[in-house]
């Protein structure tokens, strides 16, 4: 028996950098929020030194702001080095003139059903197990201005990278459908964790979401809607959660 191996090409084109930046970029970036987020000595050390209700906040705070600017930071850095050419629009960030009209109505009509559709899983409860995130007893009027704004500042990394740095190039590289297949099994596999009901829900979402940011050629429609979301999400299961409150201090 004679050792043998198939000949495959291993070059490394130029061109293929504009799918493998975005996706290794992806991974990397959500690595470090998710490995961040599920520390144990970061969440013990945390509580340890603020107490529990205010040690949960800094820790959901801390992890969504690192998640969002890792994420929407890092990937596009790595784009803008290897492409120098390259300029914010091609990543749908920029808001072009002549589909604001249709961004701001699609924002406003996906974001009030999705807000409406929201508030109803939000007090059932298998949500209130997980959510809010702050898992806290006695939340004070910043620890939930905290979250809102850790929500927002995630999110917005969240989807420039999704809607933004995984879609435009690689819609370029390799074509609509393929690239939203990639953007669909990205996205999906970071709700694993949070259950089938979330994991298998954001497949069609992210097809929308994805042929909405392309047609409009920028991502708020699907940063508004899922800050929107997560917004209506947080006040709900607070307001509905049986062993949480808001207190003034």
């Amino acid at each position: 028996m004679s050792y043998q191996l198939y000949e495959i090409d291993i070059s490394f084109p130029y061109e293929a950098l504009r799918v493998f930046i975005p996706v290794t970029g992806a991974l990397l970036a959500f690595i470090i929020f998710w490995f961040s987020w599920q520390s144990p000595k970061l969440k013990s050390r945390l509580i340890a030194k603020n107490g529990h209700d205010l040690g949960w906040a800094k820790l959901v705070i801390y992890t969504k702001i690192l998640g969002g600017l890792s994420m929407g930071l890092l990937p596009a850095l790595a784009y803008l080095i290897a492409f120098p050419e390259t300029k914010l629009q091609d990543f749908g960030w920029a808001l072009p003139a002549t589909t604001r009209l249709a961004t701001l109505l699609w924002i406003l009509g996906l974001g009030a059903l999705m807000v409406f559709l929201v508030q109803f899983n939000a007090k059932k409860p298998e949500n209130l197990k997980q959510y809010p995130q702050i898992r806290a007893n006695r939340w004070t009027p910043g620890m939930v201005q905290g979250s809102l704004l850790g929500w927002t500042i995630y999110l917005l990394g969240y989807e420039a990278l999704f809607r933004g740095v995984l879609l435009f190039p690689l819609v370029d590289a390799i074509g609509l459908w393929p690239a939203i297949a990639v953007n669909i099994g990205l996205y999906s596999a970071t709700h694993i964790p949070k259950g089938p009901k979330e994991t298998i829900g954001a497949m069609p979402f992210s097809v929308v979401l994805c042929l909405l940011s392309v047609l409009t050629g920028n991502i708020w429609i699907a940063a508004m809607v899922h800050v929107c979301m997560a917004w209506t999400s947080v006040l709900i299961s607070l307001k509905h959660h049986p062993e949480m409150e808001i207190v003034r201090s």
